[in-house]
């Protein structure tokens, strides 16, 4: 299975919703709104067609074998759109999954929360309607509204919410939302039925667990809540989940939430709609003794009690996107019931997806974020992970860029009466050029280096802090560039750090940190093994600073404004027209903007795909507090930095941080008089890795 869906952070199996029911990542929308756009996708011989386009949500393209998906994916209320119906061999039906909001845990004493309920049409899953759902550019949009998580406020239980997709009056697809969970007595009292029901409480009038797929759909979209049992036992029952009915209550265990169901529809195995755990109530040996856990898919695990009756583990909230159940809880001792409050049920989510090409083969490679473009399939590492080959592998050689991180940016002087400008950022190495891969299969190790910190600058130290390095399999390696010198008190000179690309000095008179890397030579091409990066800029004019260095060019020297230097285009194979940053404004593509006349031989007229550019320089003291900063990654001017490298900031201010896997340096900290507050630097953009091959 190749996948484009990447995730920042926990998984959906792991990550924990906030209190009102939203939090922890998902997906993360950069990575997915920038890499998993699909170029051009040469399709099996004999096989011809358009795809259907479409907008909306969080796009995501992954190839399942040879067949080739895109995934829209929404985590909250939003539009499908069609645009342009699909021609030829590709369909014009989509594939659904649509989950609702789970229930609440119950209050003092009660079950576990009801998942949200789950409808799907994919293919070969358990749960699948047979029916087909086609769509239209008439009407071309479709509603999708992705149902919030029930509340376990004080006193106040809810179930969860409905999602659903379509168009009213034509056709809708909707997911009823969990129950929540009993509650023993006051207005913690009853549980609801819903998608998946709540479980039963420990005592009282509300043991019994409640119904799931309620109302009944076919293929059900849920199950029941366990049963709870009352004196002497006290135990709960657990909430219903897609995959299975919540555990009833036993002498050895509070009931354990209904298992989720697992579905491939991002890209990524995930289950979703686990139902939440029962409480374990006090008499138990250990905390969590008698503790009803959550179901797989999100479900949150019920509290627990010690044998004096004291609390000891709160219900947890289910997770985020997952439509889980909430988990039970219980009261403290001595405490009225009615200050108790279950965990809130996870929010749904609805993902809607089509084929748009069928590739000649299955897969070649795993790992990264895996792309389609000029007959070429692109890996784009984001984060650190592992490129690993298939038994059907048949390239000699790849084809790569590998960036190490930026260096940050220095900070000011001493934060007294006047304060002196922080250096540029360094870039971190520009590495390109093709390797063979090895016998296959085989797996190679790599790393994103991560972008240094800003300086947050004490009197002559907090200097900005060097990246650290990307690697292809260690032999690969790009170091990170140096990071931009604080401006020094007293008058005390500080030169940059060297790296990759040196980071700018501060205080006349300081030299720029050396680099590492080779000089450019002026044409875009293979590299020597250090990569490409050059010096810091130095300063030499009064409390100024210099630029940090950048791939394409060295750092400016002060005066001059201390500009970063000039970063680098990315080799033509990679530079895929389709991957359009979200939003407008000249940042086009992944990476950063650019000059658009060709600065070099090799570079085009796109404006886009430039990264590893030096920070700029904060504006200086100057002895009248000149405002003055200077740009980034060699851009024209402080607003429209270029490689997404950071600006310096004028007097006095923090210094940009540079964008992430950009790998440029952060901008230097404005300096400026009647100024007692400590200035930051920038922090540097972490570096990335990708690798291409004929597809």
């Amino acid at each position: 299975m190749g996948y484009l869906g990447r995730r920042i952070g926990k998984s959906q199996d792991t990550g924990n919703a906030t209190a009102d029911g939203t939090g922890a990542g998902i997906l993360d929308l950069f990575t997915n709104g920038y890499f998993q756009r699909q170029g051009n996708v040469f399709n099996a011989p004999g096989l011809s067609g358009t795809a259907l386009v479409a907008t909306g949500g969080v796009i995501s393209d992954y190839a399942d074998g040879p067949t080739v998906y895109r995934a829209h994916i929404f985590t909250s209320t939003g539009t499908f759109t069609v645009t342009t119906a699909a021609t030829g061999f590709l369909p014009n039906n989509v594939e659904y999954l649509v989950v609702a909001g789970g229930g609440c845990g119950g209050g003092y004493a009660g079950g576990g929360g009801g998942a949200g309920g789950f409808r799907t049409n994919v293919v070969g899953h358990p749960l699948a309607s047979p029916s087909p759902f086609p769509v239209s550019t008439s009407p071309g949009s479709y509603t999708v509204t992705v149902g919030s998580g029930g509340a376990g406020s004080v006193g106040s239980f809810t179930s969860g919410n409905p999602s659903w997709f379509g168009i009213v009056g034509v056709s809708t697809i909707t997911s009823a939302g969990g129950g929540n969970g009993g509650g023993a007595g006051y207005s913690n009292g009853p549980g609801r039925t819903g998608g998946s029901g709540g479980g039963g409480a420990s005592y009282g009038s509300y043991l019994t667990g409640y119904a799931g797929n309620t109302p009944p759909t076919s293929p059900p979209q849920g199950n029941p809540g366990g049963n709870g049992t009352d004196a002497p036992l006290y135990r709960t029952g657990g909430g219903g989940g897609a995959g299975g009915a919540g555990g009833n209550g036993t002498p050895t265990v509070s009931g354990n939430g209904g298992i989720g169901t697992s579905i491939t529809i991002t890209g990524i195995t995930t289950h979703y709609a686990g139902g939440g755990g029962g409480v374990g109530p006090s008499g138990g040996p250990s905390p969590t003794a008698y503790q009803g856990l959550g179901g797989l898919g999100g479900g949150g695990n019920g509290g627990s009690q010690d044998a004096g009756g004291a609390l000891n583990t709160a219900g947890t909230h289910a997770t985020f996107a997952t439509g889980g159940g909430g988990g039970g809880i219980v009261s403290q001792s001595g405490t009225d019931s009615n200050t108790s409050a279950g965990g809130n049920g996870g929010s749904g989510i609805v993902v809607v997806r089509y084929q748009i090409a069928q590739l000649t083969a299955a897969q070649k490679a795993t790992g990264g974020a895996i792309s389609y473009y000029g007959g070429k399939t692109i890996h784009t590492f984001t984060s650190s992970g592992t490129f690993a080959t298939e038994p059907n592998w048949t390239s000699a050689t790849v084809e790569y860029v590998v960036i190490g991180g930026g260096g940050g940016g220095g900070g000011t002087g001493d934060g007294g009466s006047y304060s002196d400008a922080g250096g540029g950022g360094g870039a971190g190495a520009y590495r390109t050029g093709t390797t063979p891969i090895g016998a296959h299969p085989v797996s190679t190790s790599i790393q994103v280096g991560a972008g240094g910190a800003g300086a947050f600058a004490t009197p002559n130290t907090g200097d900005g802090v060097t990246g650290t390095s990307s690697f292809f399999g260690p032999p690969i390696t790009s170091p990170g560039g140096g990071g931009g010198a604080t401006g020094a008190a007293a008058g005390t000179p500080n030169s940059g750090a060297p790296g990759a690309s040196g980071g700018g000095g501060a205080r006349e008179p300081a030299s720029g940190g050396p680099a590492t890397g080779s000089p450019f030579p002026g044409t875009i091409g293979a590299t020597p093994t250090s990569g490409w990066g050059h010096a810091g800029g130095a300063s030499t004019g009064p409390q100024g600073a210099g630029g940090g260095g950048g791939a394409g060019g060295a750092g400016q020297n002060d005066p001059g404004n201390g500009r970063g230097g000039l970063g680098m285009q990315l080799p033509t194979t990679f530079r895929n027209p389709t991957f359009v940053a979200p939003g407008s404004g000249p940042a086009r593509g992944f990476g950063g903007a650019g000059p658009t006349s060709p600065p070099f031989s090799g570079a085009d007229t796109s404006g886009s795909f430039w990264f590893a550019g030096g920070g700029g320089s904060g504006g200086d003291y100057g002895g009248g507090g000149s405002t003055t900063a200077s740009a980034g990654g060699g851009g024209p001017a402080v607003g429209t930095p270029y490689a997404g490298a950071g600006d310096g900031s004028p007097s006095p201010g923090n210094g940009s941080p540079a964008r992430e896997n950009t790998g440029s340096g952060g901008g230097g900290g404005g300096g400026g008089t009647g100024s007692p507050t400590k200035v930051a630097g920038g922090s540097g953009g972490s570096g990335i890795v990708i690798i291409a091959y004929p597809s």
